[in-house]
């Protein structure tokens, strides 16, 4: 099995409208697609992602940091994955709920070069 980042992606916050009664059915249908991920062994990890925070920018002494721009496409949470390659991973994107309650939303399949991918890079050993 490989691994593969789902980064969810919404403008601005896609949220922000829903009623108690749909924010209660959305985080129910995250809860379902997350316990059904496990049951499979497909889910590592997933988390929402608080919506304040600080864009880093620049080089080696010359670094900014901002604010994220509220209208822009933010990234909102992720779910770390199993799949066997990348096309069912995008089926296992496809399934998330984020889908059917955001207008818009948009999810990024992003596989994970594993260590032994990594020809480059010498991990330390002790």
């Amino acid at each position: 099995m490989k691994e593969f980042m789902l980064l969810i992606r919404n403008a601005g916050d896609g949220k922000a409208g829903f009623s108690a009664e749909t924010q209660q059915q959305f985080l129910k249908a995250c809860e379902n697609y997350a316990e059904e991920l496990k049951k499979s062994g497909q889910l590592k990890s997933a988390q929402p992602l608080v919506r304040e925070g600080k864009m880093v920018s620049g080089s080696a002494g010359n670094f900014k940091d901002g604010p994220y721009n509220e209208s822009a496409e933010i990234i909102v949470g992720y779910y770390h994955i199993r799949a066997t390659d990348l096309d069912e991973a995008i089926a296992i994107a496809k399934r998330n709920p984020e889908f059917a309650f955001v207008k818009g939303a948009k999810i990024e399949v992003r596989p994970i070069k594993m260590v032994e991918q990594s020809t480059n890079y010498k991990y330390p050993t002790k």
